[in-house]
């Protein structure tokens, strides 16, 4: 059975005192068995409550040991979990509230005024629950939990409402089945070699599919363990894989231009031997920034791809390092993959088209939105993916860009990321975003934005040269921007459509 509840009970059967979580912070440290055993008892707790199977239980916290408890125990319990998050704006908070019908809200006191204030606003009864993250237990110990039951759970059931960051319009709630967050689970641990030995570091939030699915339902079914710290920290990143072994990390592009930008691990104490690789996903990794970080720490890294709707995991590069292609997010694992036409024809080899995704891990659904699931699911559960790219005759895929964030120039497609992947290699550039913006000549011109390195400097001058030397006149930005930051979903990815209306 593919389930959390079969995981969690079959490794707790298997290896009780083997360590799956540690919480730095607090100094927690949780075994199979107490993760077993905390996860029954949230379930009877809820289930006291009066909530029941498939009932949305919702958490507004920070990482640590009660958010991963919190987030596991209610799979295992046969409920829903349906995180908020943290960088949501209020109205899109209400919203999500509101439209993932969640009957319970765990949240820590950082987050009362938000929490209370949209509850307010939402027709229905929400019973919120304040909670210590570092505290090792949440319910009195002395409630009497006798003759309470967990439901049967089976693969179908859904185990996961995610609302995708959005950014226009109202965002969507994925439904993920246990088989759907399983089988993310198994085709990170196959793309990795995975083994019980590995221990990997949480640098990514648990309101993300990222951090959700790659780094807590990952070691759950590899039988590894995970760091739990409460945020990533440039400061705190080396000493944590140093003192806790860590053999992997998962990460984002930005964390990978912050961690270059300003650590360094050179002449410091730091026990690394075991670190085996990284990986990067969410967004694509410019190739002078993969390079950059694997010259200066040595350590190398697997750029992978994955949405929300696919439970994480898409595709990853191979894990010998003579075998990866920079600039590409590698091969399906696990899952299909194929690129099609207008007509919803699959193409020939290196010809561009919409990147198509089937597999176990494949979501269930959008939350209350037939029509939309009808769009995004074929019949045969080909998943549209909504990003363009093409395939080379090895099986790796290139993305390009998002159909809606094409720039089109006299009638010339660009992708925004050949733009942004010129930027990146100048030295003093760490973010930069293209857009497309009206224009009475070409229909649209190119628009760029960037951020800069802490102590560099360039001016837009110097960035236009720089562009004309490595794009050419067509596609050299027409207008060019120093920000101080480009505005980000909560992993890390820079949102261009934002960045758009920021500007109008």
């Amino acid at each position: 059975m593919r389930t959390i509840r079969d995981f969690i009970d079959r490794r707790a059967a298997e290896q009780p005192e083997k360590t799956y979580m540690i919480a730095p912070e607090p100094g927690l440290s949780l075994s199979y068995g107490q993760l077993k055993e905390g996860s029954a008892n949230l379930g009877k707790h809820l289930t006291k409550r009066g909530l029941k199977k498939g009932d949305k239980v919702s958490f507004m916290m920070g990482n640590g040991y009660q958010t991963t408890k919190i987030f596991l125990g209610t799979m295992y319990s046969g409920f829903v979990v349906a995180p908020l998050n943290l960088m949501a704006q209020p109205s899109q908070l209400q919203y999500v509230m509101d439209h993932s019908d969640t009957r319970l809200v765990f949240f820590t006191e950082d987050q009362r005024e938000r929490v209370e204030a949209a509850a307010s606003k939402v027709e229905r009864a929400v019973e919120l629950i304040q909670v210590d993250n570092d505290s090792e237990t949440i319910f009195s110990p002395d409630q009497d939990l006798s003759g309470l039951t967990l439901p049967y759970v089976s693969e179908e059931d859904g185990a996961l409402l995610l609302y995708t960051s959005g950014t226009t319009g109202l965002p969507k709630g994925v439904i993920l089945s246990h088989k759907n967050m399983v089988a993310g689970g198994e085709y990170t641990s196959l793309a990795h070699e995975l083994t019980p030995d590995d221990r990997a570091l949480c640098s990514l939030p648990l309101y993300h599919i990222n951090g959700e699915v790659v780094t807590a339902v990952t070691p759950l079914v590899s039988g590894g363990s995970v760091v739990m710290p409460h945020k990533f920290s440039t400061s705190d990143f080396w000493e944590l894989i140093s003192e806790y072994r860590c053999t992997w990390f998962s990460v984002v592009p930005t964390i990978v231009s912050y961690l270059c930008s300003a650590t360094d691990i050179e002449g410091r104490e730091l026990k690394l031997d075991q670190l085996r690789f990284g990986r990067s996903a969410s967004s694509a990794l410019p190739p002078s920034l993969h390079r950059a970080f694997e010259e200066k720490f040595k350590v190398s890294i697997v750029e992978t791809m994955g949405l929300t709707e696919t439970a994480a995991p898409v595709f990853s590069n191979p894990m010998d390092p003579s075998k990866r292609k920079y600039g590409s997010p590698g091969q399906a694992v696990g899952n299909e993959a194929k690129i099609i036409d207008k007509q919803g024809n699959e193409v020939r080899r290196g010809t561009q088209g919409e990147i198509m995704i089937r597999g176990d891990n494949v979501m269930k659904e959008y939350y209350k939105a037939p029509d939309k699931t009808a769009e995004a699911l074929e019949p045969d559960g080909w998943l549209h993916t909504g990003d363009l790219g093409y395939m080379d005759e090895d099986g790796f895929v290139f993305v390009t860009g998002r159909i809606k964030e094409l720039i089109i120039k006299g009638g010339e497609n660009i992708a925004p990321r050949e733009i942004d992947e010129a930027l990146y290699q100048h030295q003093a550039v760490q973010d930069a975003a293209a857009v497309g913006i009206p224009d009475d000549t070409y229909g649209e011109e190119i628009m760029a934005c960037v951020t800069l390195k802490p102590g560099m400097t360039a001016t837009e001058e110097d960035l236009r040269s720089h562009c004309l030397e490595q794009l050419g006149k067509f596609k050299t930005p027409k207008m060019l921007k120093i920000l101080d930051e480009l505005p980000k979903g909560p992993s890390g990815k820079i949102q261009r459509l934002k960045l758009r209306e920021m500007l109008e």
